[in-house]
């Protein structure tokens, strides 16, 4: 048995008036999701454990069966190891945002989601102008980049800046958890502040107001932590021997690196609704005639989810059934080695909000010959019926490793 997760990032959601309260799942045309959840078996994962903040480094983490208490290091770590920027042991590393600030408010999360070539001028600017020897930033994709301080601390209190649109910037600048932290929290909110004043005057930046578009007029530090301790999942799941991960987003690449799988790029993946879905299809597929485990993660219904554009999301949750399940589906039952697959969000990404909750997800499970419980659609409401009930912690990864 080969097995392969297709991840729909962010595409839970909750009841929409608009949409005769129904949430998206339910509301969108998905016969493939559908097809699979009617021939396979469903229920729900709580992927946020209690205490922790329900982002995409905790959820992913947890899909993938890691204990939260013993692994997590927030999300500036993995999306190191993604990059190939190794952490020391004297260092702290922090996911490191571009955002567009108007009015001292964050306007949003992504500086009107940046191009990369764009993003990558100012991030090697900011590091000519602001970076030394113990200060470094690396570029990433898009708004997403790395922060590294030698002989910084983690206890610290970040605001993850896509929870927040429409408030203040000051008030949520970086505090001290312990004495030891202040005067890392000092450096970050000194670094904040001293960026905004380097790229409002950037030639990028006064180019893309003249455009029309937001300026990356301020970076965003959050999620610090040190290097995990991770073992990869061959370790604990034997039969995985080899496997494969395929995303446009830095973060779930640097996830797959200290699993033990191989980042695949992809070519026009952009973590947006305009990524390539049909050459990560062709990837996942091509990796299967070889490889144990493929995680497929696409991104693109939790940035719907962030700008609140619920056409949009759903719009990516179709794209999702139609262009990537169908023709993955239809390719597995073609293949001499039976295919398990697994379909579900990481967590829900609600349009009313525009941030991320800790609700569980729904999931569901297929492979040939698996013995289908009663529910029929896939969706937040349909699989509260499924046969395997609510699960935690790594009892979803138990129950789609044991697939024989």
């Amino acid at each position: 048995m080969k097995y392969i997760i297709i991840l729909g990032d962010g595409m839970a959601d909750w009841p929409v008036k608009s949409l005769d309260n129904k949430t998206l799942l339910q509301y969108a045309n998905i016969p493939f999701m559908n097809k699979l959840a009617k021939e396979g078996r469903t229920g729900l994962l709580q992927t946020v454990p209690e205490g922790f903040h329900p982002g995409s480094e905790v959820a992913n983490l947890s899909v993938l069966g890691y204990n939260l208490e013993k692994v997590y290091e927030g999300r500036g770590v993995l999306e190191a190891a993604s990059m190939g920027v190794d952490i020391e042991p004297d260092e702290v590393a922090m996911r490191c945002n571009l955002i567009c600030i108007e009015d001292n408010k964050i306007k949003n999360h992504s500086a009107g989601h940046i191009s990369n070539a764009e993003a990558e001028e100012l991030i090697l600017y900011l590091e000519k102008e602001l970076g030394d020897d113990r200060v470094s930033f690396y570029p990433g994709v898009s708004y997403r980049h790395l922060l590294k301080i030698k002989n910084g601390k983690k206890e610290l209190n970040c605001t993850p800046p896509h929870d927040v649109p429409g408030q203040e910037f000051r008030p949520l600048l970086v505090k001290s958890l312990t004495s030891e932290a202040k005067e890392t929290a000092e450096l970050i909110n000194q670094l904040i502040l001293k960026s905004q004043e380097l790229l409002s005057e950037h030639p990028i930046n006064k180019k893309r107001i003249a455009e029309g578009k937001d300026p990356a007029n301020s970076i965003w530090p959050w999620s610090p932590g040190y290097r995990p301790q991770m073992d990869t999942l061959s370790k604990t799941y034997p039969m995985i021997q080899s496997g494969s991960v395929i995303s446009a987003v830095d973060l779930i690449k640097g996830i797959g690196v200290y699993a033990g799988l191989t980042p695949i790029e992809v070519e026009g993946a952009t973590g947006l609704f305009d990524t390539n879905y049909e050459n990560k299809v062709a990837a996942a597929l091509e990796a299967l005639q070889t490889q144990d485990f493929v995680y497929l993660h696409i991104e693109a219904s939790d940035e719907a989810g962030h700008e609140g554009n619920v056409e949009l999301k759903i719009r990516t949750i179709e794209d999702l059934d139609s262009r990537a399940v169908k023709p993955i589906y239809e390719a597995v039952l073609q293949m001499d080695e039976p295919v398990a697959i697994a379909i579900l969000p990481d967590h829900p990404t609600p349009c009313e909000i525009r941030t991320h909750t800790s609700d569980p997800i729904p999931f569901l499970i297929w492979h040939p010959g698996i013995k289908a419980d009663s529910v029929t659609t896939y969706n937040e409401v349909s699989v509260k019926q499924g046969s395997y009930g609510l699960l935690k912690g790594d009892e979803f990864m138990n129950e789609f490793m044991k697939i024989k």
